[in-house]
């Protein structure tokens, strides 16, 4: 059975200690990817990542990067846009997207949303 090192990122409040996987976060972030538009599929970032995600077979996590420093969430998302739309206008409107979701799930802050554009489909 694989095994994967999970990292987590921990808060504080009033009610107790909360404590969320960084694979819960990637689910959220890709749920928001997948839905948006002109995003055609995420993809991963190199290949020993890529065949680590064909057995785990979690689609909404595949191409994303989930790092947190002292409870600050930064995400790399890695995917193919659809042909004949603006880059820039759909990497804002992912940004956006991504970080209000992230923060409407975790409760914590974003710091930095990065879209990397691995190719065009027609």
């Amino acid at each position: 059975m694989l095994k994967r090192k999970q990292n987590l990122v921990e808060t504080n409040n009033f009610y107790g200690k909360i404590t969320i996987s960084d694979e819960a976060i990637a689910s959220v972030a890709g749920f928001a990817t997948l839905d948006s538009y002109g995003v055609v599929d995420l993809v991963s970032r190199n290949l020993k990542d890529g065949i680590r995600e064909l057995l785990i077979k979690q689609p909404y996590s595949r191409g994303i990067k989930i790092s947190n420093v002292e409870n600050r969430i930064s995400i790399d998302i890695f995917c193919i846009l659809k042909y004949g739309i603006s880059v820039s206008a759909v990497a804002e409107s992912l940004k956006k997207t991504i970080k209000y979701s992230v923060e409407d799930f975790t409760g914590m802050i974003v710091d930095a949303v990065n879209i990397h554009v691995v190719g065009v489909r027609v």
